[in-house]
């Protein structure tokens, strides 16, 4: 993808994915990378940073005779799913009026 990724959107998809179900870290990335290129090493900072804000709790289950640790959603977090849902439907509208014709058509 060329467009640019920030932080709020990293969130913003890890968030949604993690509100579908709780889930672990590799199947994060996995669906992450589904609409875009990210690699493991940049989506465990955003899994810790959004633990460090109580976006998301963490527990450890056995597999395969090893602990597998998973992410799920916290009330917070949430929230902050909501909010992000939100603006995007701004952001969204702004971009398609430019991008499809709304500048300088008026």
């Amino acid at each position: 993808m060329a467009f640019n990724t920030g932080a709020a959107l990293m969130d913003a998809l890890v968030l949604s994915i993690v509100s579908q179900e709780s889930t672990y870290g590799y199947k994060i990335t996995q669906d992450v990378r589904s609409v875009m290129d990210v690699s493991e090493s940049t989506l465990y900072p955003v899994l810790r940073r959004l633990q460090r804000d109580e976006c998301l709790e963490t527990y450890d289950r056995e597999f395969a005779g090893r602990n597998r640790r998973y992410y799920s959603i916290t009330e917070k977090g949430n929230e902050r799913l909501e909010t992000y849902r939100r603006e995007w439907k701004v952001y969204e509208e702004k971009i398609n009026h430019v991008l499809f014709g709304g500048i300088g058509n008026e």
